[in-house]
């Protein structure tokens, strides 16, 4: 059975009005700067970050409850530091990076 493919042609004019992810940030939590954008992009960093960690921690087949073992927290600490429900100290963020076996760097300028 053969497939029938169409082409589709782009509405350049439709395509010219699609607003940028910036523009969408901009709109939603405001300009570059402002306490609100800045609350958002801290929230924003502070969830890859612990993206980081989950993955490792399951990369290296651990549990929550075994992470926290290792660095003397409930596994309902990690859970909620996994789904952003509350902040990480860098302290913190250490702890686990060095628990799990992971180096950063940090770069300055």
């Amino acid at each position: 059975m053969k497939e029938d493919k169409k082409m589709v042609k782009i509405d350049e004019k439709k395509l010219a009005e699609l607003k940028t992810g910036s523009q969408h940030l901009t709109e939603k939590y405001g300009e570059k700067g402002t306490p609100s954008r800045e609350e958002f992009e801290a929230k924003a960093k502070a969830w890859y970050f612990a993206e980081i960690l989950r993955d490792e921690r399951k990369r290296q087949k651990l549990t929550q409850q075994q992470l926290g073992e290792r660095i003397g927290k409930k596994r309902e600490y990690i859970s909620a530091l996994e789904q952003g429900q509350t902040d990480m100290q860098l302290s913190t963020f250490m702890l686990i990076a060095n628990a799990l076996g992971l180096r950063f760097s940090l770069v300055v300028g």
